[in-house]
């Protein structure tokens, strides 16, 4: 089926190799990542995808055309069609998407449904930065029901420092007027803020609260096992865990569950034998793709930190279907329907299933690939002693709990997928 157009009788041979399997284990793509503009108008200096190790964004078009957006949809819609699955989520992402323009935003929402709503569940979304979120753009995310992951890293002298545009001007004002008009309207979001390493967590934290955040993720900032070591000499052996320990205690002492924090979250739900909801942690398969601007496929977006091209795999929506990359001789088919391989370390350590090896562009050296542990390996080990003592489950209950899990998950057919928002 390598390189077959869009016709119905080359979905056939696809449906049995996907239904031939038990349904708890299809390989199939749960989530399509959209890179509908390739370009960006804010700097951000720790940004992956521009100001890291690769540099192919510089031979992608600006923005992603008609046609490559009409490709993708149609590759879903044969691999739903193909699987029987029941949903499947459309992101919107990049650089900017809100660069694309509201006209085109508000057609491509209204074609996806169109062509995708007969046969599948679809959920909308779009990761944006908040800088050009206006009045057109609210009323277009509640016409297509769109949930927003926007980016913010805490109060203005800690996100200008680091979220700057390109005349190296902070964005913070730009970001809470746009976080407002999500708030007033009612639009499903949640807040991504890149640890601030140095900063006083606590600072962070209740900035998001006062805010009226009801979402945030903690992210840990993308770093190599060959770009770890000046961190590590500046900010000292555990600093992600040195942040978020403090938040996680002012959520468990004086929180609710009306305020989410997704990653702290997610320690919990695997220390009480739950599955990962991020690939932050537990080496769960993401399954997911990316489709750049230009139509080509990268299974993992965030490798861009590794190396030159390293998240590229040489396959264009233009050409071929999500099934081939089932059959890619990159590492990336094993990475996004099975998990990478854990080093010996994570295997021998004692969260080696709940944390999981971590972030696999955290592995990476050029050295030894992606068999390391992670480079915040401390600070997830930091992580989770402390709050197995506070829910004070011991590893012997996780193991428990977590073979209840699989027996049970043995049976139904509604496995969580692994969500990159």
């Amino acid at each position: 089926m390598r390189g077959s157009c869009y016709s119905e009788h080359n979905w056939r041979p696809a449906r049995k190799f996907f239904m031939a399997e038990n349904s708890q284990h299809q390989k199939h793509i749960t989530q399509v990542i959209l890179k509908v503009a390739s370009r960006c108008n804010l700097n951000c200096s720790y940004c992956y995808v521009y100001n890291m190790a690769d540099s192919t964004w510089r031979g992608r078009p600006a923005l992603m055309p008609d046609d490559v957006f009409e490709a993708a949809i149609t590759r879903t819609l044969q691999q739903c069609s193909a699987t029987g699955q029941d949903r499947i989520l459309i992101a919107f992402h990049g650089g900017e998407p809100c660069l694309i323009g509201s006209e085109r935003f508000d057609f491509w929402c209204g074609r996806a449904r169109a062509l995708l709503g007969d046969v599948v569940k679809v959920n909308l979304a779009m990761q944006t930065n908040g800088t050009l979120l206006d009045s057109r753009w609210i009323d277009l995310l509640r016409k297509h029901r769109v949930s927003v992951g926007i980016s913010m890293d805490g109060p203005k002298e800690i996100h200008d420092a680091v979220r700057r545009d390109h005349r190296q001007q902070g964005s913070y004002d730009q970001v809470e007027r746009g976080l407002r008009l999500l708030q007033e309207s009612e639009i499903p979001y949640g807040v991504g803020c890149v640890i601030p390493l140095g900063a006083d967590p606590l600072t962070v934290h209740r900035h998001f609260l006062r805010l009226g955040c009801k979402q945030v993720t903690y992210l840990m900032p993308h770093f190599t096992h060959d770009t770890i070591g000046p961190i590590h000499q500046r900010f000292g052996p555990t600093p992600c865990a040195d942040f978020l320990i403090p938040i996680f205690d002012h959520w468990w002492f004086e929180g609710t569950m009306d305020f989410q924090i997704n990653n702290l979250k997610d320690v919990a739900r695997v220390i009480m034998g739950g599955q990962s909801h991020s690939e932050a942690i537990g080496n769960g398969p993401p399954r997911y793709v990316f489709i750049e601007a230009d139509g080509e496929m990268e299974g993992l977006d965030n490798l861009r930190a590794c190396g030159d091209g390293l998240a590229r795999i040489k396959l264009n929506v233009r050409t071929s279907n999500f099934f081939d990359l089932l059959r890619t001789e990159t590492m990336h088919s094993q990475a996004i329907f099975e998990g990478m391989p854990l080093c010996p370390t994570c295997c021998n350590c004692r969260e080696g299933k709940t944390c999981a090896g971590g972030h696999l562009s955290h592995r990476y050296s050029v050295a030894s690939g992606f068999n390391n542990p992670s480079v915040w390996c401390a600070d997830l080990l930091k992580l989770f002693t402390h709050v197995r003592e506070r829910m004070h489950v011991s590893l012997e209950e996780t193991e428990q709990f977590r073979n209840i899990r699989l027996a049970r998950d043995a049976t139904r057919h509604d496995i969580q997928p692994v969500y990159v928002f």
